[in-house]
């Protein structure tokens, strides 16, 4: 109740018609942030695909240049030195066939993962396991790597994964309301650039429909798209 009341009395000083340029957003944002805890900004793409067509899949990932502000646990599925290496890059989780039997009995006390490729023969019968939690290691991801070392650091410094839903939208957390104005922008800018330049070929008419920048307690602001495209 006391948080439909807070931002009922948000939404009353908004023209919910308005398009707002991003750092117009992101202002409103933080001017309205009480919550007792540091939000997280979200953006939300609306997209004219069809992810049911191969030619219409929208899917990579975006280093954001001040992070998410998010502690992330990282697993890697490794052997030997590149185990070490893991582990010197500061992986939370390394394993192979022991991490593997973890998995398998539900065991899954990590937010990302990847995999070398030698140990995909394992890793694959997991599909059902980590698939449906998008957790899959996936080479076009940079995921299933030799270079264990760099996509650890990576993903702990920031990188994210965009995929199309079935509705066409693409969303994710791209930092804190605790940021700096600047730097929640550059990360929005950085995020929507990405999934710009991932237009597929398929695609037909125009491909961004709509974007809402909002907060975990906050309302949803509609963004100009002629402030994308500048």
């Amino acid at each position: 109740m006391a948080y439909g009341k807070r931002l009922r009395k948000v939404y009353e000083g908004l023209d919910k018609t308005k398009l707002y340029t991003i750092e117009e957003a992101v202002k409103i944002l933080k001017d309205g942030a009480k919550a007792k805890f540091d939000e997280t900004v979200d953006v939300a793409m609306n997209l004219n695909v069809d992810t049911r067509k191969a030619d219409q899949q929208v899917r990579g990932m975006i280093q954001l240049p001040h992070g998410t502000g998010k502690s992330v646990r990282v697993a890697v599925f490794a052997k030997d030195e590149k185990a070490k290496e893991a582990k010197a890059a500061g992986a939370d989780i390394v394993g192979d066939d022991d991490l593997a039997e973890k998995v398998a009995k539900g065991e899954i006390d990590f937010d990302r993962c990847i995999a070398t490729p030698d140990m995909m023969v394992q890793v694959g019968k997991l599909g059902k396991t980590l698939g449906p939690k998008g957790l899959m290691p996936n080479p076009k991801l940079g995921t299933v790597t030799n270079n264990v070392a760099d996509a650890v650091k990576a993903l702990k410094s920031g990188q994210i994964e965009y995929k199309a839903e079935k509705a066409g939208i693409v969303h994710a957390g791209v930092g804190k309301l605790s940021f700096a104005h600047k730097s929640i922008a550059e990360n929005i800018k950085a995020f929507t650039g990405a999934v710009l330049k991932a237009k597929p070929t398929g695609v037909k008419g125009v491909y961004l429909q709509g974007v809402t920048l909002s907060s975990t307690m906050g309302p949803g602001l509609k963004v100009d798209l002629s402030d994308l495209s500048a």
